[in-house]
């Protein structure tokens, strides 16, 4: 009897994906060489790769980039511990009891769909210009991902399930941790990277719009000083740093949720 190899075909399997998802990025640094090469673009506005570069080797060696790094980070990572974790425990409460759902849904629609630059002014009145209103912001856009996302995940459990965890007996702390919860996992994963998502964007919009210290702060330092190359490396910073996060919680996903037969694609 022949075996074929799995690891060896899915090892196959993620290397084409690699080829296939660098495509773009590889296609269009390409393109962005031959454009400035070519000086079709002035280089205020496009500057060369090679000058992001150089501009990000400054920025490592002058010790820019651990400290602004490092307090981004702790701004992101803080705003969306407060208001993800907030959203996971208010959605299972409002997934689980028809009562709180009544009580607490359609007030937080309202809050959902009122947009959240809207009352960024509001923030900075109320909590001021320090990290605390920066804080808030982040807070509140990681808040509904995770929200809507649980709520959502223990209301699509099929009432047979609850309907056999009745006939066993099961409290309501079993219903949740034996049937409920697990049925919520693939929602809660999503939630997850759209809550981090836009935790990521609010850290952007509240460094870019007032702040002393971050990778946002690189960003306007380097419009007012017409630095170009500065912009593109705080923006290249941002976009790298969000892809890590989400790929980790992608690898996450996949260990946590292999019981989870899902359909990937043709």
């Amino acid at each position: 009897m022949t075996t074929v190899d799995t690891r060896s075909g899915s090892g196959r399997t993620r290397s084409r994906a690699l080829v296939l998802g660098a495509l773009i990025p590889v296609g269009a640094l390409l393109l962005w060489q031959i454009v400035t090469a070519l000086r079709l673009i002035d280089p205020l506005f496009m500057p060369a790769p090679a000058a992001v570069v150089t501009a990000f080797g400054e920025w490592i060696t002058d010790g820019g980039l651990a400290e602004d790094m490092s307090i981004s980070l702790q701004r992101a990572a803080l705003g969306f511990v407060l208001g993800g974790g907030l959203g996971v425990i208010v959605g299972v409460l409002t997934g689980f009891s028809a009562a709180a759902s009544r009580l607490l849904d359609p007030s937080l629609q309202v809050v959902r769909l009122t947009p959240t630059l809207a009352i960024a002014p509001l923030l900075v009145l109320w909590f001021g210009f320090g990290e605390l209103s920066k804080v808030v912001l982040i807070a509140s856009l990681a808040f509904f991902p995770l929200y809507m996302s649980v709520h959502q995940g223990i209301r699509q459990v099929g009432t047979a399930f609850v309907e056999v965890g009745r006939v066993l007996e099961f409290s309501r702390w079993d219903h949740l941790r034996l049937i409920l919860g697990p049925a919520a996992l693939p929602y809660l994963f999503t939630g997850l990277r759209l809550s981090l998502g836009v935790s990521w964007i609010g850290l952007i919009v509240a460094e870019i719009t007032g702040s002393q210290s971050g990778v946002g702060h690189l960003i306007i330092a380097g419009q007012t000083q017409n630095r170009t190359d500065l912009v593109f490396v705080g923006i290249a910073i941002f976009a790298l740093m969000g892809w890590l996060i989400d790929r980790a919680v992608t690898v996450l996903q996949r260990r946590v949720l292999r019981w989870n037969d899902s359909h990937s694609g043709f």
